[in-house]
């Protein structure tokens, strides 16, 4: 008994040592030309969202609209406009059997969080959602943290985001929650490719450090940014000012 006592402890030793390596070795460390934004500098304000089970990245409608008018973005113009009464939207990508057959998270079932992890070539979608207030009020029992990008950054990220959508998108049908809708987007989900690999693929375009193996979580993904991106948690809801 003490012998395979032995030989456990001693795996699961090198499990821990092989997920730290692999942590080390692939981590992204930013660009300092874009992140984080010099005091005085023009300056985007957007949003982490993790609501446990998967994260997001809340951005600027406006803003977006326009850098896409000016840039030819026609994925980021056609949706921009379709959610043209809001002024943020939220915008999450993952799994298409998730998002369009799971209602709440608490139809997940234990056979369709397999299927989605484990069985390879599962088509992705994007989640995208209007939001009239900010962020941290529509979402209080969520971890909701800001980033400061620099223009150039959030230029990069949003080209990026175009790119993930399958051209000429129509929403597939309504959301998991509140007015949103989704699109049909590129690129298969799988374990090592999740809802927070995007996002952290989308921060890493804007030259915020980030590292995929932590990311594999949306707790990971938010330490991380903490850590190393400086990012603050949300106020309480009351202590929010516009």
């Amino acid at each position: 008994m003490r012998r395979w006592a032995k030989r456990l402890g001693i795996t699961a030793l090198a499990l821990f040592a092989l997920l730290v390596v692999t942590a080390l070795v692939t981590t992204r460390f930013g660009d300092a030309r874009l992140y984080p934004v010099p005091e005085g500098e023009p300056r985007t304000d957007i949003f982490v969202v993790s609501h446990g089970y998967h994260a997001g990245l809340v951005l600027p409608r406006t803003h977006l609209a326009g850098l896409a008018g000016a840039h030819g973005y026609a994925a980021l113009i056609a949706v921009t406009a379709r959610f043209g009464s809001y002024r943020w939207l939220e915008i999450g990508w993952g799994d298409e059997g998730f998002y369009t057959s799971v209602p709440t998270v608490a139809s997940l079932t234990l056979l369709t969080a397999a299927r989605a992890l484990f069985r390879p070539g599962n088509p992705s979608v994007l989640h995208v959602v209007g939001l009239m207030d900010d962020p941290r009020r529509e979402f209080p029992s969520s971890d909701v943290v800001p980033l400061h990008l620099s223009e150039a950054g959030f230029e990069r990220l949003a080209a990026r985001l175009d790119a993930t959508f399958v051209p000429g998108p129509r929403g597939l049908g309504r959301g998991l929650y509140g007015p949103s809708l989704v699109y049909r987007a590129i690129g298969s989900f799988h374990i090592f490719h999740v809802c927070n690999h995007w996002l952290a693929d989308l921060l890493d375009a804007a030259g915020v450090p980030t590292a995929p193996v932590l990311a594999t979580l949306p707790a990971g993904l938010l330490f991380d940014l903490k850590w190393r991106a400086g990012v603050q948690p949300r106020p309480p809801p009351g202590h929010i000012k516009d």
